[in-house]
């Protein structure tokens, strides 16, 4: 279950960059949440389904939690400073839609995080494995259109010194200096 340390990599001066290396690390902690799932079905809680729900709680508490900060807080209103007249309806549609998506996804995941909670402290729980694919596939579904359609209206409208500040925020947030 743990496969998470050989991911991809990027730093603070790439923050485009980073939110995908992070989008990787969100839909593999989201199969070892299903892998979580599988296993209290089939064999019921032990040591490495223990080290697992807290490996995928840690990781959503605070990497996730910081993500969605990074776009909320930093790259959707950089796009929004950013969109023309033109552009600005499709922008805000997009942005929406995302923060629509954020909603969701935290509504899910607290629904998920009760049950690691549970596992995570020895105690047996009742995982619907269809709660842990409903998770993974709506984070799926965010993240494509994430790196479908936002990123690469990121790349194409935001300047290097718009980057430069949604990145040193990013680090800000993490207590990077």
């Amino acid at each position: 279950m743990n496969e998470l340390f050989s991911l991809p990599t990027a730093g603070f001066d790439h923050p485009l960059e980073m939110l995908v290396a992070c989008h990787v690390r969100v839909r593999r902690n989201c199969r070892l949440i299903e892998r979580i799932a599988e296993h209290l079905e089939d064999e019921g809680v032990d040591e490495e389904v223990i080290v697992a729900s807290a490996s995928a709680l840690r990781y959503f508490d605070v990497a996730g939690r910081d993500h969605h900060r990074d776009e909320e807080e930093d790259l959707f209103p950089a796009l929004l400073a950013a969109a023309s007249a033109s552009d600005r309806p499709g922008v805000e549609s997009l942005v929406s839609r995302l923060r629509d998506d954020h909603v969701r996804l935290e509504k899910l995941w607290s629904e998920v995080r009760a049950l690691l909670e549970t596992v995570a402290a020895g105690r047996s729980a009742k995982f619907p494995p269809v709660l842990a694919a409903a998770l993974s596939r709506a984070y799926d579904d965010h993240i494509t259109e994430e790196e479908g359609v936002l990123l690469p209206l990121a790349r194409r409208m935001l300047p290097v010194e718009t980057l430069e500040r949604v990145g040193a925020s990013m680090a800000r947030r993490r207590g990077v200096k």
